[in-house]
């Protein structure tokens, strides 16, 4: 009885938890031009907020690439990944609490099949490309008990290949630009 009651308790925490969250971060959108001068544990930051958001869209991908066209590419692809991995943990506590708002949607159910069929490789691959499901894949690990640093393993490949490849896109785009202005051939 007691061990049900515990359960219930940390279901409901877990769902305030995302709720705050996301209201918080919600908030805070114009305070992110600070971080962007804290180099790579602004982007770090950035992309902890950026992916910590359960449903409501945020700008992660977009600064990964203008930070890829000034840093280190490789660096900020690093940064973006851990952090992204991080904030999706909203996601999969609001799975683990029960409470999904989507629960009983047809798409929420695909996608618990698929993450329940194939685990790991489901997270990484929804995690690796630009999706608007991937809170329902974070949803449905949390629903389906996957172990959070076996959930966070996954979400960290997943996103940081993603992040690879828009700081990369970045980065290549600075040199193009470059290409188009008379005289200009440094980066900064």
């Amino acid at each position: 009885m007691l061990k049900g009651w515990r359960l219930t308790a940390a279901r409901i925490l877990a769902l305030l938890a995302v709720v705050a969250i996301t209201v918080y971060i919600f908030t805070l959108r114009d305070e992110a031009a600070r971080l962007q001068r804290y180099g790579y544990p602004g982007i770090f930051l950035l992309s902890i907020l950026a992916n910590a958001t359960v449903i409501l869209p945020a700008p992660g991908v977009a600064l990964t690439f203008a930070f890829g066209a000034v840093l280190n590419p490789w660096g900020v692809a690093l940064a973006a990944g851990a952090g992204a991995a991080l904030g999706e943990l909203t996601g999969y506590l609001a799975g683990f609490s029960g409470q999904s708002i989507l629960r009983d949607g047809e798409l929420y159910q695909r996608v618990q099949a698929w993450t329940n069929k194939h685990g790991g490789w489901a997270i990484l691959a929804l995690a690796a490309v630009p999706n608007p499901i991937f809170d329902l894949a974070g949803a449905a690990a949390g629903a389906l008990g996957m172990p959070i640093p076996k959930f966070l393993l996954w979400v960290w490949a997943g996103k940081t290949i993603k992040m690879v490849i828009f700081a990369l896109a970045g980065y290549a785009s600075f040199d193009w630009m470059l290409d188009l202005i008379p005289g200009a051939s440094s980066r900064p």
